[in-house]
């Protein structure tokens, strides 16, 4: 399993004695769980009085001289900072099987046999949120990169026509194009079978080389009329590629947490800048050189600097012998998240979607 890339001012796991990385996990551990401030005399509990308090205030003070623990107040305990945080995900955190009751859940959202591609998704990301408590996001792929089952070609009125697309999962995606001037009823039906004869089981993508490449040498063997209809549905799939759509729910839960007027505004902010797209897909670009779940805490990100805010996000793979991913799931919470839980369940809905697109 992938995680983002660790900071390198981080002190190594190695360079920790035993006790302090049982003191430092008891520390991380006790503050996932319950939110607050970790105090000596609870960690001496949780090693069975195997240490004293003074023995444990000495090593948290050493951790906090490393950088892996802060203390918000004079008087209290102890919390991870950000690097603390990175350095017990990928140092300690213990990562299980997701239960049946929730991969069920996710595999009944991913049957999505003659339903929009964008609905099921949506509903996927939804599901998402539900069971992960926070808010979820979809960076879809594009119809240029499923399979073709079949395309038909709607006139609406002189002016437009519906583009209905059926890839092999029989998952539906509808798009609307404008026609030129004039054109004959029978160019709609000339596209529609010039499309399915040639390219059925190609993807969109495979396809619109192939068709520029034909129309370049006069060899599509199409009238005028056909032609300009398929010229203009490659035009809205160009202005689609490159630019998979985002797919944001749950923010509502990711804000319930926050309690500081400036901290909710920071995370309204967040949100803001995601939908934009930018920050995010250039994010998201570091997580596409394999499969595996990646974890982003804070500060590490120029998107999360300033909301205190985590993504854990997997890539949408190909599992039909394809190369690169389609896309990809996630959530963004806050820092304080239940990661053992979490990351599984990212891990096996980004798998979940890229059997239901393969």
């Amino acid at each position: 399993m992938q995680k983002a890339t660790r900071d390198e001012s981080i002190s190594p796991l190695s360079e920790l004695d035993e006790r302090s990385q049982e003191i430092f996990r008891q520390v991380v551990e006790s503050y996932l769980e319950g939110g607050a401030p970790v105090g000596s005399q609870t960690v001496a509990k949780e090693l069975n009085g195997t240490l004293s308090p003074a023995s444990i205030r000495a090593v948290m003070a050493e951790l906090e001289g490393l950088g892996l623990l802060y203390a918000p107040h004079v008087s209290a305990g102890r919390l991870p900072t950000e690097r603390g945080l990175r350095l017990f995900i990928d140092g300690f955190l213990k990562v299980g099987e997701l239960p049946v009751s929730d991969s069920s859940r996710i595999e009944a959202l991913c049957a999505g046999a003659g339903r929009n591609l964008r609905e099921v998704l949506r509903e996927v990301g939804e599901g998402l949120s539900g069971l992960s408590q926070c808010a979820s996001l979809v960076i879809t792929p594009t119809q240029e990169q499923r399979a073709i089952k079949h395309i038909e070609f709607v006139r609406l009125d002189p002016g437009r026509a519906l583009v209905v697309i059926v890839d092999t999962h029989d998952l539906v995606e509808n798009r609307l194009i404008d026609l030129p001037p004039g054109l004959p009823a029978h160019a709609l039906i000339e596209a529609s079978n010039y499309l399915n004869d040639r390219f059925a089981g190609r993807s969109l993508e495979d396809a619109s080389r192939a068709i520029e490449a034909d129309m370049t040498v006069d060899q599509a063997d199409l009238d005028a009329e056909t032609q300009r209809v398929i010229e203009a549905g490659l035009a809205v799939r160009t202005a689609a590629d490159g630019d998979p759509s985002l797919i944001l729910t749950g923010r509502a839960r990711t804000l319930e947490g926050v309690q500081e007027r400036a901290a909710m505004e920071r995370v309204r902010l967040l949100f803001e800048a995601i939908e934009r797209g930018r920050t995010l897909r250039r994010l998201l670009e570091s997580t596409l050189d394999g499969s595996g779940v990646h974890v982003f805490i804070g500060a590490e990100t120029e998107l999360f600097a300033l909301s205190g805010c985590s993504m854990i996000v997997a890539p949408i793979m190909q599992h039909d012998g394809g190369t690169g991913p389609l896309g990809a799931i996630g959530v963004i919470g806050p820092t304080r998240l239940n990661y053992a839980r979490i990351i599984p369940m990212v891990d096996y809905t980004a798998r979940a979607v890229g059997r239901l697109l393969a």
